[in-house]
């Protein structure tokens, strides 16, 4: 009986022993653990704050790289008082888009930094529209005053002040709205709204691939522009395929790098093939597009 009662003494004291050693453990073990955890709190908190950035970052150049090459275009017209560099139909192009971009919207959502680009774009159109008239009537003292309200196909895009283009823009984003809102639960009607606003920016560059064709030449083109045409548009198409914007905006993106590659294209082909005399009397002009 003694021997008995003296095992189960020593039995129940190796457990005890067992028991405070695991304790010991657990307990060594618990400030690592908790060490670990904090240090993917914190990874993880400057994994978000680096996305944040990212996106801030890539919504404000979507907002704002599309008036970049416009910037050093009206501080030249503005030092050289001459604005025949600058094609104020690039101002109409661009309105026209961004207007019916802004009214796509009320019929399918896409992403805020786009709906900013397109204001800020109305914004710097309207603008260079003012100085490019100002500066032409400075020019042209003696030219018969035209109006918007004259109606006059002729001259139209071509009036004497810039309260005629205000008046023609709200004009037809008047006329565009109302025609919207009778239409806005046509999903026929809202989708090819949104193709005619995206698909008349992406034919901005047509006219310089064009007048490359006509010419036979790429002389007198800002080789620097294009370049930064082609990486602006290729911003913006990858941008548009991230957030998942409307299947219209990337398609015509690719469309707007596709013509930037082939100007591209013309600038290798027509210095390694020239097709006509390289005259030295061409004055290099500044070109303008939207990023």
């Amino acid at each position: 009986m003694l021997l008995l009662s003296l095992s189960q003494s020593h039995h129940k004291e190796h457990e005890e022993d067992t028991h405070r050693i695991i304790i010991s453990e657990k307990a060594s073990e618990h400030p690592l653990t908790s060490l670990l955890n904090m240090e993917d709190e914190v990874f993880d908190q400057i994994v978000s704050v680096f996305n944040s950035l990212v996106a801030w970052v890539a919504a404000g150049a979507i907002m704002f790289g599309g008036v970049v090459p416009y910037i050093p275009q009206y501080r030249d017209i503005r030092r050289t008082q001459n604005a025949e560099g600058f094609s104020t139909y690039v101002c109409l192009v661009l309105l026209v888009a961004n207007i019916l971009r802004i009214l796509f919207r009320f019929g399918r959502y896409f992403e805020t930094p786009l709906l900013w680009q397109s204001i800020i774009m109305i914004g710097t159109m309207l603008t260079m529209l003012n100085l490019c008239t100002n500066v032409r009537m400075a020019t042209e003292l003696n030219t018969k005053r035209r109006s918007f309200i004259d109606f006059d196909w002729s001259y139209f895009w071509s009036w004497s002040h810039f309260v005629d283009y205000v008046q023609c823009v709200l004009s037809f984003t008047a006329v565009a709205a109302y025609i919207t809102y009778l239409l806005l639960d046509s999903a026929l009607f809202v989708e090819t709204l949104g193709f005619l606003a995206v698909f008349t920016e992406a034919m901005l560059g047509t006219p310089q691939l064009y007048c490359n064709y006509q010419n036979k030449s790429t002389e007198g083109m800002s080789i620097k522009m294009v370049l930064m045409w082609t990486s602006g548009d290729t911003f913006k198409t990858g941008y548009f395929l991230l957030t998942q914007a409307p299947v219209q905006f990337w398609t015509c993106g690719l469309l707007q790098v596709f013509v930037d590659i082939a100007i591209l294209f013309q600038v290798y082909y027509y210095s390694r093939y020239p097709q006509k005399p390289v005259s030295h009397t061409v004055s290099h002009t500044t070109s303008a597009k939207a990023l």
